[in-house]
Parts: structure tokens; C-alpha cells; sequence
């Protein structure tokens, strides 16, 4: 985040039917995309379907990968692209 900067957080909660020919998550793949394309990016507090180059692009991988080298060198614990996106 950059000081200065205005920020906008909007959050709903609810669900929406899957309709025909089309899976679970595709809504939250489209709203990625369409936050994406709006200069931003959603937060983790739902279901995440980034590829894990742009997780780590919107999410300070090359400032976390150090961070969990230096802190969990045997990987005991699972990455943050690894909670939020698979599910571990």
C-alpha cells in the first residue's frame, strides 16, 4: 500500500447459485479478474483461485519468500499461496 493512496474495501457476504455449465468458484475467478483490471486485488477472506505468480505479484511473494526461508527453513509450515489458494 502506498501512503497517500486512497483504498477501498468492499466486502459481501452470500452466496449465488452455479448455474448451468459453470463450477464452483468461477464467480470469485470473475471478480479477481474484474478487481484485477480495476488496479486492485481481493482479500484473503474468502476462496482465492489466483496462479501463484500473481499471488505473489499482489501479495509481497519476493518479500515473504526470505521471511519463511529464514524463519521455516525445513517448510514445516505451509506458505501463504498455499493456505489462501490451495487450501492446505
Amino acid at each position: 500500500m502506498a501512503v497517500g493512496r486512497p483504498y477501498v474495501n468492499v466486502g459481501f457476504w452470500s452466496t449465488v447459485a452455479i448455474e448451468s455449465g459453470q463450477e464452483d468458484g468461477d464467480v470469485n475467478r470473475a471478480i479477481e479478474d474484474e478487481v484485477g483490471r480495476l488496479g486492485g486485488h481481493k482479500s484473503l477472506y474468502s476462496d482465492a483461485y489466483y496462479d501463484e505468480p500473481t499471488f505473489d505479484r499482489l501479495y509481497g511473494g519476493a518479500d515473504y519468500r526470505p521471511v519463511k526461508k529464514r524463519y521455516d527453513p525445513r517448510g514445516r509450515l505451509p506458505t501463504l499461496y498455499e493456505k489462501a489458494v490451495r487450501r492446505r
